[in-house]
């Protein structure tokens, strides 16, 4: 009889963890176009594979009447499965409980699952969707913050961390998605900001609304700190499974394969007229990056952002890699500032995960203008040559037209460590553009000449025969083979089974100093 209590009374909590907030809270999610908290688990998780740790805890404020308001779980569920066969640590933030908001318990229910992830070696992925620290317990809400802020960081590098953000995230509770390494947004139902529109007309007299502040789009597009964006709930729980296909478990293991069916050796020709004869022309890299990679597996991150480069995984011949680009259809696939974070940081992480780099290369210079000087283009220029020249992942560059400046020397040149550098016969690498070295070098020449403008074409011929070729850059070693645009996928897939087992070796430190 007594096992008998035991077992119904068992029962009875569980049932309260899973009912949360109760069905009328649920059905205010659900009439928002929402889902909670468990529906979020069972979309991520493989069918019936989610272990569910701490169900029963619950907070130990007493204070202001909470001694009362206590609710198995505690307002989120943590816990591991698999997804896609592989172990995956998950918490999922239950807005119908108390909002969300985080109590000591809470951050201990977190902290412990990201313990356990960074010991087992698995991916954690965070559900935010709270009200931000519970008021009633004071300090202890901001201890636990910076608990999970620690936890952050020192998984950071260590195993695969992502934060889909789900509903609000305000305040110092944005700080720890800002740690992950990708953040998912759902348009028109999330958002994220450290003041809200309220504080920032009281204290700038600046009116906003909470969605031109920190929804989706706004993070996506203007700050940056998101990666990607879904129109809903169960779109973005399927983009997470999709991210986390590409990605190891950890910093040791390799990325998984799979079979793609689309054959190594296929070739491109659809390649071939793709870079236009006008070197002023623009066309979409996009083009080439979905040629070259396996049907359907282009992933882009950060799509909505500092749009003259591209990032974003892909797998070429089963096997995941980083892309890097330029993209010539926006500010002539110019680095700026924006670019600059773009690049650096994705290509950081892809270092971390053990997942090669491929670059395409198109670039005339870096963005010139006060604002960007002012900016600071110079240190966050410089972030690109220390992630390509940090990373020890196999690295293959391929530069399809423009290399002018010091952009060349930063996007993945031999010189900053390349593996394998390719290049398109249309390829102009030089200091800068034929037509602005001709006037700077021929200046007299020109001016004296009968009719200089066509000496000025006749020169800018020669220079570009001369010196901005890919020729002059495969005499010097530069560049290890100039190739057909038909072979390029060919190549890269050649080169990446070449590298398969390359060794890294970087001096021993603590650490470096990034010019963050």
């Amino acid at each position: 009889m007594a096992l008998d209590r035991v077992l119904k009374e068992l029962e009875r909590r569980n049932a309260a963890a899973e009912a949360g907030g109760g069905e009328q809270r649920i059905k205010k999610r659900h009439d928002k176009g929402q889902l909670t908290a468990r529906e979020r688990i069972e979309l991520l998780f493989d069918v019936g594979s989610f272990v569910e740790l701490d169900r029963l805890r619950t907070h130990r404020c007493d204070e202001f009447g909470m001694g009362d308001n206590k609710v198995p779980g505690d307002g989120v569920i943590t816990g591991f499965g698999t997804v896609e066969g592989r172990t995956v640590f998950c918490y999922s933030q239950d807005f119908t409980v108390l909002g969300g908001s985080l109590s000591h318990t809470v951050a201990e229910k977190i902290c412990k699952i990201m313990e356990m992830a960074t010991t087992a070696g698995a991916p954690i992925v965070g559900i935010n969707d709270s009200g931000g620290a519970r008021i009633q317990e004071g300090v202890e809400s901001l201890g636990g913050y910076s608990d999970i802020f620690y936890r952050n960081t020192m998984a950071s590098g260590v195993v695969p961390q992502i934060s889909a953000i789900m509903g609000p995230c305000a305040g110092g509770a944005s700080y720890s998605p800002a740690l992950t390494d990708f953040i998912m947004m759902v348009d028109k139902t999330s958002y994220m900001f450290i003041t809200g529109p309220e504080v920032i007309k009281s204290v700038t007299r600046e009116e906003v609304s909470q969605e031109d502040l920190g929804g989706a789009m706004a993070h996506n597009s203007r700050s940056g700190v998101a990666h990607f964006m879904s129109p809903d709930d169960q779109a973005c729980i399927a983009d997470l499974r999709r991210l986390l296909s590409f990605l190891p478990s950890n910093n040791v293991d390799d990325p998984p394969l799979a079979d793609t069916g689309d054959p190594q050796d296929r070739l491109t020709p659809e390649l071939e007229d793709l870079i236009p004869e006008n070197p002023n022309k623009p066309y979409d890299m996009h083009t080439l990056i979905t040629a070259v990679s396996d049907r359907d597996s282009f992933m882009e991150a950060h799509a909505h952002f500092a749009l003259n480069a591209i990032t974003g995984f892909a797998r070429i011949g089963g096997r995941p890699v980083g892309i890097v680009a330029n993209q010539p259809m926006h500010l002539a696939g110019c680095l700026d500032i924006d670019a600059s974070n773009k690049i650096s940081r994705f290509v950081r992480f892809c270092d971390c995960f053990n997942l090669p780099v491929i670059t395409f290369e198109d670039v005339p210079g870096y963005l010139p203008g006060t604002a960007q000087e002012w900016g600071g283009i110079i240190r966050h220029g410089a972030k690109i040559v220390y992630a390509y020249a940090e990373a020890t992942v196999p690295k293959i560059t391929v530069i399809t037209r423009k290399a002018y400046g010091g952009a060349y020397a930063v996007m993945g040149a031999k010189h900053v460590g390349a593996d394998l550098n390719l290049a398109f016969p249309t390829a102009q690498i030089a200091v800068m553009g034929a037509d602005g070295a001709v006037n700077i070098i021929f200046r007299k020449e020109i001016k004296e000449a009968d009719k200089p403008e066509e000496r000025r074409k006749e020169l800018v011929e020669d220079y570009g025969n001369k010196i901005a070729t890919p020729f002059r850059a495969a005499e010097l070693g530069y560049i290890d083979e100039i190739i057909s645009p038909t072979d390029l996928r060919v190549r890269i897939a050649q080169g990446l089974a070449m590298l398969a087992n390359k060794k890294g070796i970087t001096p021993a430190r603590k650490h470096g100093n990034i010019p963050l």
